[in-house]
């Protein structure tokens, strides 16, 4: 096959389109993976359907998913329908694995937007929508299930339009058995032919006469889809007005035109498990979802200099690192230079398994090998320069976050190596480490997020982990301030060591740190010792009375004696961190917790729950108001202590069907006392002791 730079060429003489991608997302236990393997099937790509419940789909094949029994990551599935390539991204379900959704959704020339027909999960669909639109992805809306569904279909429509900013249009609707509303779907009306057909399980749909009892509805519905229609288009608006049929090729290249530039949102309705109205999704991709040079187009890739787009990263045991990417221009083959690097390899995605091939042409996606210096969001071209218009979505922050240890202590030296790789594949893990409390933390969007990525630890990298909550960074300060004198004198062969100092300590405003302050006057303490007692005095902080860190403290020395011989550097750092720790329990140590600012954003509907969640966790509530951009929701702004942070997203997400979020920062620290702050030191003296032990 010839390739132009567009990536289209002739095949038996005719001309042939690039391929195209579509990306299937929505909410967990919607039917992404049973429509993509119907789509499959359907296509002639595979010859037996697998079942989530039996682990065999084409996308869960990972052990991470077989064992949930969910998608844990996105997975791409190429197909042929009617002589056109296809692409299909299944992507995760899980709130929590979001940032491979929208990887995905990036590079994809449509999404097919999978939902059930439930009133009250609606909802669950505004972040999804949300992120489409900001970033102007064309998406249809599937409604699949409807074999389960007794509601009407406009009262679905009407909760789903509460949650799109796009109009949505209608392209079918139902026929239900014995002629009434509640009764099964038996097939559908295609609004745009007004042809019906019957579903035949396994077999395309049958086509029949229009049941006259549907009539009146498919009347009433093709209009409303006209008029959406017609509000983008003045020409149809006057055939409207004048009561002129308009052709179907007309609609047709309507619905193709609203559609590209994110206007509309097709909306088409089918049984996934039965294989029921999914050719008819099949046509309607076929004929209305542009192709990868609108998609380059979107993303601000402006040259077609073998541009190709990685939008995730695989770190496999034999294969070693996989970039899995899209192009957008010209072809890569092995050996091709992107970005200054040499591709090692190139390989066609079939499932969680890869396929090596000699080359990838535009609107392909592929994998490239060993591209060490590449990462998820890279642009790549074969000149390796940066463009301008192009931009990649910032990783999603951290929600939820474990402390952990490598069941063998042996294996720390190759944790931060596997962890390194892990964080590569899912840019919304992040490693960090504390500098309070000493812990290695992994940060994540929730607990399902992070028991994948520690099954992933031990089964791909041989590294179990054992985790737990992490421990909050309490600190603790003074209230009165106290004089005091100490002597440090040790005699032993040789010099001895000698040391004798006057401090005073005093408490800071709160933020202010730690202050030390020369009085000394007429010698009575070196110049050259001053500095070792302010180092002493420092590093006799890193632990009060009560074990924890200090803060906002003032140290000064005022008096002092030394000895020609016995006195040096090293004494009088030991004296003063000696005179810190009998000075600090006299000076009314009180305990500091951190409190953080907290933005939490959720439907409006839910905000009285999320009220009661912050004072529920000791939180103080600030404000609440309007969320930008967000129709219907709001943001809650609240004070909340660290310490209840740690698993509020996992009460926030029940409260919320699942999709209420929060962004926090550190605010200040606040004084704690009463029975809390006795549990509290009297677990860290507990914690200290076991460690000296």
């Amino acid at each position: 096959m010839a390739t132009n730079s567009q990536g289209t060429g002739t095949q038996n003489g005719r001309e042939q389109k690039a391929p195209r991608c579509a990306a299937l997302v929505g909410p967990y236990l919607s039917g992404k993976t049973a429509l993509l393997e119907s789509l499959l099937f359907v296509t002639g790509a595979i010859h037996r359907k697998g079942s989530a419940k039996e682990g065999n789909t084409v996308a869960d094949s990972a052990p991470e998913a077989r064992a949930r029994k969910m998608s844990v990551e996105v997975t791409a599935a190429t197909t042929e329908y009617l002589g056109e390539r296809w692409c299909f991204l299944d992507c995760p379900g899980s709130v929590e694995l979001a940032q491979e959704t929208r990887n995905a959704l990036m590079v994809a020339d449509v999404a097919i937007v999978v939902a059930e027909p439930l009133i009250d999960k609606a909802l669950m669909l505004a972040p999804t929508l949300k992120f489409l639109d900001d970033h102007q992805i064309p998406h249809m809306l599937f409604i699949n299930k409807m074999d389960v569904s007794s509601r009407q279909v406009r009262e679905m429509m009407d909760a789903l339009q509460a949650v799109s900013a796009r109009p949505l249009v209608l392209r079918q609707v139902p026929i239900r058995g014995a002629g009434k509303d509640g009764g099964e779907v038996t097939g559908y009306v295609d609004l745009v032919s007004e042809r019906a057909y019957k579903y035949h399980p396994g077999q395309e749909s049958d086509l029949i006469k229009m049941p006259e009892e549907v009539l009146p509805r498919e009347q009433e519905a093709r209009s409303k889809m006209l008029e959406s229609l017609a509000d983008f288009d003045d020409h149809l608006m006057e055939e409207i007005l004048s009561d002129v049929v308009p052709p179907k090729d007309e609609i047709y290249q309507q619905f193709a035109k609203d559609l590209a530039a994110d206007l509309i949102v097709p909306v088409l309705l089918g049984e996934a498990e039965k294989d029921a109205g999914v050719r008819r999704l099949l046509k309607a991709l076929r004929h209305e979802v542009p192709g990868p040079e609108a998609t380059a187009q979107r993303l601000g890739i402006s040259s077609y200099d073998a541009s190709t787009l990685v939008f995730k990263t695989y770190h496999q045991p034999h294969a070693g690192k996989l970039s899995l990417a899209r192009i957008f221009g010209g072809r890569v083959s092995e050996g091709s230079v992107l970005n200054g690097v040499r591709v090692a390899g190139v390989l066609k995605p079939k499932g969680n398994a890869f396929e090596k091939v000699p080359h990838g042409n535009t609107g392909e996606i592929i994998a490239l090998a060993r591209m060490e210096e590449v990462k998820t969001g890279d642009l790549l071209t074969a000149s390796g320069k940066k463009n301008p218009d192009f931009s990649w979505p910032k990783p999603l922050e951290p929600l939820f976050a474990l402390a952990m240890d490598a069941e063998n202590r042996a294996d720390e030296v190759k944790l931060t190596a596997a962890l390194a790789k892990l964080t590569e594949e899912d840019t919304s893990l992040v490693f960090t480490h504390d500098p309070d409390t000493h812990e290695m933390l992994l940060s994540g969007q929730g607990e399902i997020h992070l028991n994948i990525a520690f099954d992933r630890l031990k089964s791909r990298f041989g590294l179990p982990m054992k985790h737990r909550r992490p421990q909050v960074s309490y600190k603790e300060t003074i209230r009165n301030g106290v004089k005091q004198h100490s002597r440090f004198k040790r005699q032993s062969g040789g010099h001895g060591q000698f040391a004798d100092i006057h401090i005073e300590i005093w408490p800071l405003e709160r933020g202010k740190g730690f202050e030390f302050h020369d009085r000394v006057v007429g010698g009575s303490v070196p110049r050259q010792f001053i500095g070792s007692v302010e180092d002493g005095a420092r590093e006799s902080l890193v632990r009060g009375a009560f074990g924890f860190p200090v803060v906002d403290v003032a140290v000064a020395l005022f008096d002092g004696q030394f000895h020609a011989v016995d006195s040096s550097d090293m004494a009088f750092k030991t004296v003063a961190r000696q005179a810190m720790q009998e000075a600090l329990p006299q000076c009314g140590p009180v305990l500091l917790e951190p409190i953080f600012s907290v933005e939490i954003s959720a439907p409006a509907e839910f905000t009285a729950r999320v009220h009661n969640l912050v004072t529920g966790r000791r939180g103080q509530i600030l404000n609440f108001q309007a969320k930008e951009d967000w129709t219907g929701w709001e943001v809650v702004e609240a004070l909340v202590p660290q310490a209840e942070l740690h698993d509020m997203i996992i009460e926030l997400r029940s409260l919320t069907l699942g999709i209420g979020n929060f962004a926090c920062q550190f605010d200040h620290l606040q004084e704690l006392t009463g029975r809390l702050a006795d549990k509290v030191i009297e677990q860290r003296q507990g914690h200290l002791q076991k460690g000296a032990a």
